[in-house]
């Protein structure tokens, strides 16, 4: 314990707003209870969901510690602590991830990293890959043959999703807006890839489809792509809208989903990891899909903890392709 200092450099968002708000300080390394561990990041990965609880789109308590998600090494136990000790390479979800020490409880959402795996690969992919893995095995069960509409497929979450609708055998169609992301999300196994800034995607896919439509759609950017998405789903398919990149969602007249019979769903990752059950059913599939090779993380760039705001923007602003990463 004498080589873990008081102090510590950390993000905190004193209040709600948007990157401005941002405060890069000294703030106190947590002292972890009896349940928790204290990990020392080494990295921290950028999720959307960052901003929407920096913004006050989702409800938080100022002021806090921004970041949901790292991997590092285990300094320190609670005297209560079984499945953990001093040493341990463990990525985790949570809160106050931005920083150089982070108290996490022994029961949340903490996984041993597989030895294969190096720390910026596993904070770059657990809370994007337990995502990407619970759509297409949970929100829509993806079947070989099926034809499945992925907007912003060179995004990160696009990126592990084209992935694994490939691995599957079913008919990957990404939306991207540059010629650079189209090959990105090509490369990532995209079977047909429409860039939505030449071509007008919704007809592009309905060609593809032969005036069906789509199996399911995915799609984490929202409200400037929901009726895109929506109007592409075929008779008795899947609209899983996951994300708000673009801005929430406007409120939807379910009497809506009667003209095809379509399922519309808003899942979260959490409700599909909230038994130990289920988060040690999907971190295993990730760790072996990663360390077999079957899926491959893209880091779109590792910025150290002190530029927080600069990798904020870039993803925010969706500049970025595959993951945003901090040095902590």
């Amino acid at each position: 314990m004498s080589s873990i200092p008081v102090k510590q450099k950390a993000f905190v968002v004193p209040k709600t707003g948007g990157r401005e708000v941002l405060e890069f300080e000294d703030a106190p390394v947590p002292e972890v209870s009896t349940t928790q561990i204290l990990v020392k990041n080494e990295y921290a990965g950028l999720n959307f969901i960052d901003s929407y609880f920096r913004s006050g789109l989702y409800p938080a308590s100022t002021p806090y510690v921004a970041g949901g998600e790292a991997a590092g090494t285990v300094v320190a136990v609670g005297s209560s602590v079984t499945k953990f000790k001093v040493g341990d390479r463990v990525a985790w979800l949570g809160s106050g991830a931005f920083a150089e020490y982070s108290a996490v409880e022994e029961c949340g959402k903490v996984s041993i990293i597989p030895e294969d795996i190096d720390f910026k690969t596993a904070a770059a992919s657990l809370l994007q890959g337990l995502t990407a893995l619970s759509l297409v095995k949970d929100a829509y069960e993806v079947k070989p043959g099926d034809w499945v509409l992925v907007q912003a497929a060179a995004g990160g979450m696009g990126l592990l999703l084209c992935q694994l609708i490939n691995n599957i055998g079913a008919h990957a169609i990404g939306t991207v807006s540059t010629p650079e992301k189209a090959a990105l999300a090509k490369s990532a196994g995209a079977e047909y890839v429409i860039n939505y800034t030449e071509d007008d995607y919704v007809k592009e896919v309905l060609e593809l489809t032969n005036g069906l439509g789509v199996h399911a759609a995915f799609d984490g950017v929202g409200k400037a792509t929901f009726e895109g998405s929506f109007s592409l789903v075929r008779r008795k398919g899947s609209m899983i809208t996951f994300g708000n990149a673009s801005g929430a969602v406007p409120p939807f007249n379910v009497a809506r989903l009667a003209q095809k019979n379509i399922r519309l769903l808003r899942p979260t990752l959490f409700n599909y990891v909230a038994t130990p059950e289920e988060w040690d059913f999907y971190t295993n599939e990730l760790w072996m899909a990663i360390g077999g090779g079957s899926l491959k993380i893209t880091v779109y760039k590792v910025y150290p903890l002190e530029d927080y705001r600069s990798a904020a923007e870039a993803l925010e602003t969706r500049l970025s392709t595959g993951k945003v990463v901090l040095k902590c």
